[in-house]
């Protein structure tokens, strides 16, 4: 048994039947592109039987990856059809390989396989779907000699029934066995029993693999004690995609097996480096977000507000982080500042930003933190100033305010903007016109315009403050330029006018505030750490 796990995502087969998550064409290249940088050593393209659109972006994929890239894979039911469709949109391809399933557990059987064709008894039925392996396992092998097979609903078969489906699968000629818990109903140790049940089926020569649901919010936990089990190799998504609750995700089982080695034993091939590329990638083209908390890539996962983890990671990183952010693809974004945070993370942001406080005036200066979060859920860089010197802003003219706003939509045409920018310093008027993607994004490249300098839009996020058609909207936004983040809220029955009105109060922020030297968030936690 090999020591490497295969990774085999399925982010555009099973991640795609999200609810809601359907995916272009274009968006499906642009994701196979960065799964094949990541490293990923199969990728799922999809079901081709199941749509036109689904076989013509199998057989694109296969045409836009090149031999050395990752093995491309079509799902097949175990039926003559599928399989046909799955061979003709892999034609062409290096390096291809089909994977045909079976539903095994009593209760899929009872449901489906139910015609008298498949017999009377439960006995008759099983030995139907014994045939139906081989025959479609046979016929697979005609367009591919990579055959992968897979047990419906493995979690809930019988095992002696198992054993005989995955011997059966061997035997007909497929070389990776799949045992899906495809309800997400196992638990790690359930799982792990059906691994140690198939390897003595399977034999040395195959391929044993999870897949995992997450409807307990067991996916990684099981997928991992498959791994333990003999699985070498993991199917799993970006962000957890999938059906219903979603799948394991691949960049938790990645992480997993890399930082806890000792545990496992096992090495994987993919750049880590780039998850966070492929990760905020899949939830622009899917649509989905991915949660703040999220393991791994979530935007706090190597965050830190609590005071006693900043003065913790102040000193050594290592106290409270397992892993760098540089290893999966995430800036540092290190301390954060809350409610939460104490003075050694307050004053350590203040030294980096080159604000000089007094020790007589320390105990002023943590109390106006302490009052102003209380009232915001973050404290930026643009506060801080205010925080730690009050005079210096209080009479300071104001960077950029909006005179006027036209926005133009069209069925036909791409929005645009022209925003008119009053300048705080000289007095100017400022016009400028821009599209966008959508109007929002229209007027705040038309506003970068005006303003004569770009920033980088991190969130932008509006809701209703009351009901009815009148209702008064609130926009937030945060905005950065290098290492600097400034927020900016407004309201107003106009959405548009408030989305406008909001980025230009953190732009203020950002331009009333500029760190002379040194990039917190770029270098990383320990920059921010001089030691005496």
């Amino acid at each position: 048994m090999t020591d490497r796990v295969t990774f085999f995502d399925t982010t555009l087969r099973d991640g795609e039947q999200s609810p809601g998550a359907a995916m272009t064409l274009d968006g499906k290249l642009k994701i196979a592109r960065v799964l094949a940088a990541l490293g990923v050593d199969v990728i799922e393209a999809g079901f081709p039987v199941s749509s036109p659109q689904q076989a013509e972006a199998v057989r694109e994929i296969v045409a836009a990856l090149g031999d050395e890239d990752p093995v491309i894979c079509a799902l097949a039911r175990a039926k003559s059809g599928d399989i046909e469709a799955a061979g003709a949109a892999l034609r062409g391809g290096k390096r291809t390989r089909i994977h045909t399933f079976i539903a095994t557990s009593d209760i899929h059987i009872a449901a489906k396989f139910s015609a008298p064709r498949f017999g009377a008894t439960l006995r008759e039925q099983r030995k139907s779907i014994l045939a139906m392996t081989r025959d479609a396992i046979a016929q697979a092998l005609e367009y591919t000699d990579d055959v992968e097979f897979s047990a419906e609903d493995a979690g809930r078969t019988d095992h002696g029934f198992l054993c005989d489906v995955v011997s059966t699968a061997v035997e007909a000629g497929a070389t990776t066995i799949n045992i899906p818990d495809t309800t997400g109903y196992c638990t790690p140790s359930s799982y792990a029993a059906l691994f140690e049940a198939a390897r003595t089926c399977a034999g040395p020569s195959a391929i044993l693999s999870t897949h995992c649901h997450d409807d307990l919010g067991l996916a990684v936990a099981n997928t991992l004690a498959g791994v333990e089990a003999g699985a070498r190799q993991v199917e799993v998504t970006i962000n957890g995609l999938g059906e219903r609750a979603g799948n394991a995700s691949i960049e938790e089982v990645a992480m997993a097996l890399r930082v806890r080695a000792d545990q496992y034993g096992v090495t994987h091939g993919l750049n880590t480096e780039t998850l966070g590329e492929a990760s905020r990638l899949v939830a622009v083209v899917t649509g989905f977000p991915v949660a703040p908390n999220k393991a791994v890539v979530g935007s706090n996962a190597f965050a830190h507000e609590a005071g006693i983890h900043q003065h913790g990671v102040l000193q050594n990183r290592e106290t409270y982080e397992i892993m760098s952010a540089g290893d999966v693809g995430a800036d540092a974004e290190s301390i954060r500042l809350g409610r939460h945070s104490g003075r050694h993370g307050l004053f350590s942001r203040l030294d980096r930003l080159g604000l000089e406080v007094a020790d007589a005036d320390r105990d002023a200066v943590y109390e106006r933190f302490v009052a102003l979060a209380d009232r915001k859920k973050e404290i930026y860089d643009a506060d801080l100033h205010l925080i730690a010197n009050p005079a210096t802003m209080t009479d300071s003219a104001t960077p950029f305010t909006l005179a006027s706003l036209t926005v133009t939509t069209s069925t036909t045409e791409p929005p645009q903007a022209e925003v008119t920018l009053l300048i705080g310093a000289t007095g100017e008027l400022r016009v400028e016109t821009a599209t966008g993607d959508g109007p929002v994004d229209a007027i705040y490249r038309a506003l970068d315009g005006a303003a004569g300098r770009p920033h980088r839009l991190e969130s932008y996020t509006i809701r209703a403050l009351t009901g009815a058609a009148d209702a008064q909207g609130e926009a937030l936004v945060v905005v950065s330029d290098g290492p600097a983040l400034a927020q900016g809220k407004a309201t107003s029955t106009d959405i548009l006018r408030a989305s406008a009105e909001a980025y230009i109060e953190a732009r203020n922020g950002l331009d009333n505030d500029r760190p002379q030297e040194g990039d917190f968030v770029q270098e990383g936690i320990m920059a921010s750490f001089d030691p005496a």
